[in-house]
């Protein structure tokens, strides 16, 4: 897409990382590294009002379907306006979640919409992070610390136990297939631990490309 680079955080819910995402972002630009922090669904005006339909409200809001079509127009319109563009600028892009929870979330957990995923991705999106972080948790820890901030998004952690699970052995799978791309962080310890081997990782990865 451009000279930059494109970085992605992938877990259950509850997994820490969004604060890693954010930590990253801060220890970066105190490196000198120009950096756009951004997060799906959302990262763009049109992206954010979807937010609010697919994260707020019941847990059967949406058929699994519908939910597919909205996060890819969210994904689509975060792409044009707030992604690409950085990229292009010679930024460092770090996402809190891309198409990855989409393929857990839409087409493993909450219906077998594997194939569906992967074509409207590869026709309306057609780009993959060049690094991306998956940071894991027991889903049991995530599920707790997740209901504990608690707030209005909370529509796919009231889903319950069982698709954190199944989520979290998808995401471990996909990193298993793509081990070019990802890196695995066991995200059950002192956040500032986790901090620091992320960091350390992008600094070497940033290095050698």
């Amino acid at each position: 897409m451009g000279h930059g680079a494109f970085l992605s955080f992938e877990g259950i819910d509850g997994s820490g990382k969004s604060t890693q995402a954010r930590r990253l972002a801060d220890a970066l630009r105190g490196k000198g590294h120009r950096v756009t922090l951004t997060r799906e669904p959302g990262g763009s005006p049109g992206a954010e009002e979807i937010r609010r339909l697919v994260l707020e409200g019941d847990p059967d809001r949406w058929s699994p379907e519908t939910e597919l079509l909205l996060f890819t127009a969210a994904r689509r319109d975060h792409l044009e306006k707030t992604i690409r563009p950085a990229v292009q600028r010679g930024e460092v892009v770090i996402t809190d979640r891309f198409a990855d929870s989409t393929r857990m979330y839409q087409g493993l957990t909450r219906g077998n919409l594997a194939a569906e995923v992967d074509q409207l991705h590869a026709l309306m999106i057609g780009v993959e992070p060049d690094l991306t972080f998956l940071i894991d948790i027991p889903p049991e820890a995530g599920l707790a610390r997740a209901t504990a901030r608690a707030g209005k998004e909370m529509r796919f952690e009231d889903m319950g136990l069982e698709v954190q699970r199944r989520a979290r052995d998808g995401f471990l799978a996909l990193a298993t297939r793509a081990p070019g791309r990802f890196r695995v962080i066991d995200g059950n310890r002192d956040e500032a631990e986790v901090a620091a081997e992320v960091l350390a990782l992008t600094l070497d990865w940033l290095t050698g490309r």
